[in-house]
């Protein structure tokens, strides 16, 4: 079988996608990723580049100034899906004709694709292609797909005829579909030594920001320094903006550049991070407690259900982030038991590689 496996340009809709993709690999079928921008330059994975020099900031920032009043309401974590679809609406548009060209000379005989990247179905449904959606938040992606379809005017013959569905049910609820196991992925990359042990003597926390941020001033990360500074725990910040690496850090804080989360995390006590799903999901997937900044988009949805689960803390800005919060996320018991249950839960789903033979089947 020939697999064409589909993502919006960015990274943190990529990677969801990759352990399926290897799934697929093992079992001996052909595969190709595809995408744009860093998820296809910088994915540690063979990936088709469909939009080579691709920036995602500045599609966002046309789109922000054309809808003012959508930006702000995205910022104050109140847009729901609206902004995204607008903006994704414009790349999916972009992406059609070099989609449609890779699946022209690709000739993929099933096509997967998440929700951000919904104009791989339009394109399938023209070549009478079976495609599968594949979750890779905690919200419900046919909605999502369908909305930037809708804005895009295309919507005949694009439904799924299939769901992969990834969030745990005692976060979202039950959701009709094909339950799947979320599987953390990261680039390649080595653990400096010190981080592959958890330390001797005290917990660790890590501390992650966004990976479509670039170096601007991170003010998460500066206030999780200042509130743990007398904390008996070691900080690590993953990544930081060039400001805080300049400046002298408290004692028991260090920084690394780019690091596979899944494999820091092995040897972390807690995580401190925006709130994005790929991060939340790896954090929970490892059980691993989380603190989590409410911020645009889906961050603050993922973050109250979080919080309403149990499985970590949320705070409505960085001025809540206070040592308390920091204690508490280290010394919660019920904190760790919820994130162990939530851990415990999405190992029982079926893993990707046991999911292959329902796609082949739908070639068939």
């Amino acid at each position: 079988m020939r697999a064409l496996l589909v993502a919006a340009p960015l990274l943190g809709h990529l990677f969801p996608l990759v352990p399926l993709a290897d799934a697929l690999r093992t079992a001996g079928h052909e595969v190709r990723l595809a995408s744009a921008g860093p998820a296809a330059t910088d994915a540690g994975v063979a990936v088709d580049d469909l939009l080579p020099g691709f920036r995602y900031q500045p599609v966002a920032r046309r789109v922000a100034l054309r809808h003012p009043l959508l930006a702000r309401a995205e910022h104050a974590g109140t847009a729901g899906t609206r902004a995204a679809v607008v903006r994704l609406a414009e790349i999916n548009r972009r992406l059609r004709q070099p989609l449609a060209d890779l699946v022209a000379s690709f000739a993929p005989q099933i096509v997967v694709y998440e929700p951000s990247a919904p104009i791989a179905a339009t394109v399938a449904a023209e070549h009478a292609l079976p495609a599968v959606l594949h979750e890779i938040s905690l919200r419900e992606g046919r909605p999502i797909a369908a909305a930037i379809l809708a804005r895009l005017g295309t919507m005949a013959g694009t439904d799924p005829i299939g769901t992969f569905t990834v969030a745990p049910a005692s976060l979202v609820g039950e959701r009709p579909g094909w339950p799947m196991r979320y599987v953390p992925y990261a680039a390649a990359g080595e653990l400096p030594g010190w981080l592959r042990e958890p330390p001797p003597d005290r917990p660790r926390i890590l501390v992650t920001r966004p990976t479509a941020t670039g170096r601007r001033p991170d003010r998460l990360m500066a206030a999780t320094l200042a509130a743990g500074a007398r904390l008996d725990a070691e900080i690590v910040l993953v990544r930081p903006d060039r400001r805080l690496m300049t400046r002298p850090l408290p004692d028991n804080a260090r920084w690394v550049e780019w690091v596979p989360l899944p494999s820091a995390l092995r040897t972390a006590a807690a995580l401190v991070h925006h709130g994005g799903a790929g991060t939340m999901l790896t954090a929970l997937a490892l059980g691993v407690p989380q603190l989590v900044a409410a911020g645009p988009g889906d961050r603050r949805y993922d973050a109250k259900l979080l919080a309403d689960r149990g499985a970590g803390l949320a705070v409505d800005t960085t001025d809540q982030l206070t040592p308390d919060a920091l204690d508490r996320l280290l010394t919660d018991p019920a904190l760790a038991t919820a994130a162990a249950e939530v851990r415990a839960e999405i190992a029982a789903l079926p893993a990707p590689t046991t999911l292959v033979d329902r796609l082949t089947t739908l070639t068939t």
